[in-house]
C-alpha cells in the first residue's frame, strides 16, 4: 500500500484504511450541487471540522486522496449553519476549476451517491436493499439480487478531414457552442462500431482509421466518456435534426465557441489544433 500511495494520488476503497482525522475530505451533495470551500480564487473541499455540524442522510467512504480519507455524503436541504467560506455549487461549474484527477474523485463521489439514491429498493422484487460490506454493491435480502453502480459507456470523437475538424451544435448546448460528436454505446456494440454508427446517424458521413484517444468519467449522470480520433471517409453532412441542429467542418483558425478546458471534448479539439 505504501508503494501504491507513491504511485497514485487517489486510491479507491470500500472501507477506510486510515484512522479518521480532522483532515478527512468530505464530498457533500445537495441534489446536483456539491459543497466546496472557497480559498481565494481556488476551490477546495471541506474537511471533517468544516462539516462537523451537518446532519447527513447517507455516507460512504470512497478511498484516499494523498493519504487522506475521502467520504461522500448527502444533506436533504440547504444547511443554515454553514461556515462563511463554504457554499454549494453545481458539479459542472466546479469541474472547470479542477485538475482531471480531482475531478474523477468528484465524479466517483457523485456516482456513488446517485447509485445509492436509485437503488434503495430491489429492481427485481421491490424489497428494501442493504449495502454490502465488502464491495460497492446493494443486495436484496429477500431474493438475493445484487446491483452494482451503473456505468453508461459513451464514445466521443474528433473526426478530421484534411485540416478541418467536424463540430456540431446539439440542441441541448447553451447558446452557440459547438463540440465534437458523442453518443452512448448500445448493448453488444464495440466502441469502434459505436463511433461509426453515431457519426453516420447524427451527421450522415462515414469515418475510418478510428484510434483510441483517452477517457474521462462524466457523472451527468453516470457516463464513462471514451474518446477516439477518426478520419473522414465519405458522404456529405446531413444532420439528424433530432439531437444535432447543425454541423460543419472548421479549420483551427475559424473555430466557433467550443467547450471549456478540463473536458475530454476540449482535449480532442486541442489535439486537433496542435496537430493540424
Amino acid at each position: 500500500m505504501d508503494n501504491l500511495n507513491k504511485y497514485m494520488r487517489f486510491i479507491p476503497g470500500i472501507e477506510p484504511l486510515n484512522e479518521s482525522s480532522e483532515e478527512d475530505l468530505w464530498f457533500v451533495f445537495r441534489g446536483d450541487k456539491m459543497l466546496v470551500k472557497n480559498v481565494g480564487e481556488q476551490i477546495d473541499f471541506p474537511n471533517s471540522i468544516d462539516v462537523s455540524n451537518l446532519e447527513f442522510i447517507d455516507t460512504y467512504y470512497i478511498g484516499t486522496l494523498n493519504n487522506r480519507n475521502c467520504f461522500c455524503a448527502v444533506v436533504d436541504s440547504e444547511p443554515n449553519n454553514l461556515n462563511h467560506h463554504l457554499e454549494f455549487q453545481t458539479l459542472r461549474n466546479i469541474s472547470m476549476n479542477l485538475d482531471k484527477e480531482l475531478f474523477t474523485v468528484c465524479a466517483r463521489a457523485f456516482s456513488v451517491i446517485l447509485w445509492d439514491r436509485n437503488n434503495k429498493f430491489c429492481g427485481r422484487c421491490g424489497s428494501t436493499t442493504e449495502t454490502k460490506a465488502n464491495e460497492r454493491a446493494k443486495f436484496c435480502p429477500k431474493c438475493g439480487f445484487i446491483s452494482y453502480p451503473r456505468i453508461s459507456p459513451a464514445v466521443i470523437m474528433a473526426v478530421v478531414k484534411g485540416d478541418e475538424i467536424l463540430l456540431a451544435h446539439n440542441r441541448n448546448f447553451a447558446g452557440d457552442m459547438y463540440s465534437v460528436v458523442a453518443g452512448f454505446v448500445d448493448a453488444g456494440e464495440t466502441f469502434e462500431q459505436c463511433v461509426k454508427r453515431e457519426v453516420y446517424e447524427e451527421i450522415g458521413i462515414k469515418v475510418k482509421n478510428i484510434k483510441y484517444f483517452d477517457s474521462q468519467p462524466w457523472p451527468f449522470p453516470d457516463s464513462l466518456m471514451v474518446g477516439f480520433t477518426a478520419e473522414y471517409d465519405s458522404g456529405e453532412i446531413e444532420v439528424d435534426g433530432n439531437e444535432i441542429e447543425t454541423a460543419a467542418w472548421f479549420s483551427k483558425d475559424s473555430l466557433p465557441r467550443i467547450p471549456l478546458k478540463g473536458t475530454i471534448a476540449r482535449d480532442l479539439i486541442d489535439w486537433f489544433i496542435e496537430n493540424h
